[in-house]
């Protein structure tokens, strides 16, 4: 008895690594054993060399009470998410989407009509972003909804950006605004527990229309890969915005080798956003820096490509890369300089914000 104590005492919580820190523990060990594999783990996607042209891969699960709620998630609006979300790793690759793969375990609280709208949902991002479902697999639940989506695309070998590509001197960019998804899902909760109080009572949403929208039917930006590619200019680094402006940077930062300095009066905020944040009494910087799942893309390009893109709307230049030795480090509205930590949401329950 007392060794099985013991044993268990040495075991280790997951959530002490945290996301992150886990994948790291868990893949530090892998080889590759094809030249095909160009980039395994460590980016948006995977590369795959097919000749002249490359395939990209990426999955992502989506798991009920862990990264929606469905008292508040139309199951439309999850299907519709589920698919974009993965798009949106494949165009941070540089890359267009071709096919997606969906795999759901559904629990038996769920009706035939209710797995129709989630599959309704897929279908209409599906359509809008022109890649076709190609296949998955069902199964039971013994309880919740599970959706695990793989989505595959293509590009020239050449063309494809990774996130190891900045170095020092090059400028960062950001496309649309940030924060706006995490105060979307802010109000849900908010409303959620004032309903469960008094079911009654129902909530008015009109003033949130915008930011409701960036949490329950987020966008994955084409359209900045078709733009970059219109004005030749390809990135040297690039990511998409899932997990927070700041964590999305040391990412970037970890894997060019470098490290980076950000404006806090660069990073882009929609007033809609900042209002709901003072709401809440939180900093709109703190919901851009760490709030995710805005599915924004940040790159870095070449200062000689500057004047190909300066006076595009949809993009924002918010710092430029630096040396390794210097950190990753944001000049704040107020003129200090602090330093960037990734604070943002964490699946295996440390959430920090």
């Amino acid at each position: 008895m007392t060794r099985d104590k013991e044993k268990k005492t040495s075991l280790t919580d997951i959530a002490s690594l945290g996301e992150f820190g886990l994948i790291d523990h868990l893949t530090k060990g892998i080889r590759h054993f094809h030249p095909e594999t160009l980039m395994g783990v460590g980016d948006d996607a995977a590369v795959i060399d097919c000749g002249p042209l490359v395939t990209i891969l990426t999955k992502d699960l989506l798991v009920e009470g862990v990264h929606f709620d469905i008292v508040y998630t139309p199951l439309k609006h999850l299907g519709y998410k589920a698919i974009v979300v993965n798009l949106s790793d494949i165009y941070a690759m540089n890359a267009l989407p071709k096919q997606v793969f969906a795999g759901i375990a559904v629990s038996r609280r769920y009706s035939l009509e209710a797995v129709e709208e989630l599959y309704a949902g897929m279908m209409l991002a599906c359509e809008k972003y022109k890649v076709d479902l190609a296949g998955g697999d069902t199964t039971t639940s013994p309880s919740g909804l599970f959706l695990s989506i793989t989505a595959t695309g293509q590009a020239e070998k050449e063309q494809v950006v990774y996130r190891s590509g900045a170095s020092p001197m090059d400028l960062l960019f950001v496309s649309g605004d940030l924060g706006a998804a995490y105060c979307g899902q802010l109000v849900l909760q908010r409303e959620k527990q004032a309903y469960k109080a008094n079911p009654d009572v129902q909530p008015d949403m009109g003033n949130y229309a915008y930011i409701l929208e960036r949490q329950l039917k987020p966008e994955a930006r084409r359209d900045i890969i078709e733009l970059l590619h219109q004005a030749g200019v390809k990135p040297t680094a690039m990511i998409d915005v899932s997990d927070g402006l700041a964590s999305e940077i040391l990412h970037i930062c970890k894997r060019s080798g470098v490290g980076a300095t950000i404006y806090e009066e660069k990073i882009p905020v929609d007033q809609r956003m900042a209002q709901t944040a003072h709401e809440f009494n939180i900093d709109p910087t703190t919901c851009a820096l760490s709030g995710g799942e805005d599915y924004e893309l940040l790159f870095s390009i070449n200062q000689k490509d500057y004047d190909k893109i300066k006076d595009v709307k949809t993009i924002h230049p918010i710092g430029h890369v630096t040396e390794a030795s210097q950190g990753a480090n944001m000049f704040t509205s107020s003129g200090q300089l602090i330093k960037l930590t990734a604070q943002g949401w964490d699946p295996f329950g440390k959430k920090e914000r």
